[in-house]
């Protein structure tokens, strides 16, 4: 089902500046573009090692990948964007053609995840054991709407919600206030009342290739990042990542326009970017100097290091979190472990990433500031 916007922007082909970004079209920031044709995806799984890169790009080097929201295209919506838009108010000139293409023509297996990603990209000389760092420079908003949903008796809520059987996906626009663009949903459904939010651009899904024959599905996070959906890394921050097959293998996906930390109702909400990257390979004597020995995704912000948690238990992920923090403090600046686990427990946020994905995430903030006085290492 669709719940049809009550007060669609008058503007909606007008409200980004940047206008609707189809393929081939707008502004590209960086040295490489990555598209998301049909056969240029993964749609429901992750790469593994017998997929070869189809491009490499030097340490350094910025991307640019146009990504696809897996909503709009999926089977319990019609696999017809255009259509499914259309009950909306959203004309076709607004709904994305890559898109369109691979929901009519891109492979999903029926035990596949739902989310569209971009082919790898290697890296040259990346190397397992190293760091692969993926800044997130630009994230510019596609189309100027987007879905939240609820579906298959998942999210914090499996059983409770929703109500009925059939998949629930409410449609958000965006709008102009105040100088800045925000995400707008109806209070009621049908009503002219609507609830205004921030955007907070950022990708769900940045990974690395993970050394296994099996391409891992794309809902469950792990070491390789993949589906992490930590909301705090919106432009500006970074993402480091284990390497683990000759040239990292990098791609993205799962993007959105804004999400809670949590995001207790299955996906936040979720709409096609068109994101560039810095793409940084850390050397791993120099990653183990900086971070200690890494078990997963490691974020980085102006203000923070960020830690991460993964289990299929959300206890499980706050004590992995924990101990991942623990060894970052102890291997950055050389803090006694009793002495790092009471500086955690008074200064550093532990937040739930998600509870969603099947394995839960767990994400700390260690505030870099408190140690300006301390010495690496």
């Amino acid at each position: 089902m669709s719940d049809r916007h009550p007060l669609i922007a008058d503007d909606l082909a007008t409200v980004l500046p940047h206008g609707v970004l189809q393929p081939g079209s707008g502004p590209v920031a960086g040295d490489h573009l990555v598209s998301s044709g049909p056969d240029e995806v993964l749609w429901g799984r992750l790469p593994a090692r017998h997929d070869e890169p189809r491009r490499t790009v030097q340490p350094g080097a910025t991307v640019t990948f146009d990504t696809v929201s897996h909503e709009g295209v999926l089977d319990d919506q019609g696999r017809d964007p255009v259509a499914f838009f259309g009950r909306s108010g959203v004309p076709r000139e607004l709904v994305l053609d890559d898109a369109v293409g691979v929901a009519a023509h891109a492979a999903r297996g029926s035990s596949d995840g739902p989310h569209v990603v971009t082919w790898p990209i290697a890296v040259d000389g990346a190397e397992p054991g190293d760091l692969v760092s993926m800044t997130l420079l630009e994230a510019l908003p596609r189309v100027p709407y987007g879905v939240v949903s609820n579906r298959h008796g998942r999210g914090a809520l499996p059983g409770e919600m929703p109500r009925g059987e059939l998949p629930v996906s409410v449609f958000a626009d965006v709008a102009e206030q105040d100088g800045e663009l925000v995400g707008r949903l109806p209070v009621r459904e049908g009503g002219p009342r609507l609830v205004t939010f921030p955007l907070r651009p950022f990708l769900g899904i940045v990974g690395v290739t993970v050394d296994d024959d099996e391409r891992p599905h794309s809902v469950p996070p792990g070491p390789h990042g993949g589906n992490l959906d930590v909301a705090l890394l919106t432009v500006g921050t970074t993402l480091h990542l284990p390497v683990q097959v000759p040239g990292a293998g990098v791609y993205v996906g799962d993007p959105h326009f804004a999400q809670g930390d949590g995001e207790v109702a299955l996906t936040a909400m979720e709409a096609s970017l068109r994101a560039t990257f810095r793409i940084d390979v850390v050397p791993r004597a120099l990653a183990l100097q900086e971070f200690g020995e890494l078990a997963g995704p490691l974020g980085e912000t102006t203000e923070y290091l960020v830690p991460t948690g993964l289990d299929a238990d959300l206890d499980e992920a706050v004590r992995k979190c924990v101990r991942q923090a623990i060894a970052l403090v102890r291997a950055r600046w050389g803090v006694d472990e009793h002495i790092a686990y009471a500086y955690l427990s008074a200064a550093t946020d532990f937040r739930v990433s998600q509870v969603v994905d099947l394995v839960c995430g767990v994400h700390a903030t260690v505030r870099k500031a408190d140690f300006r006085a301390v010495p690496r290492g």
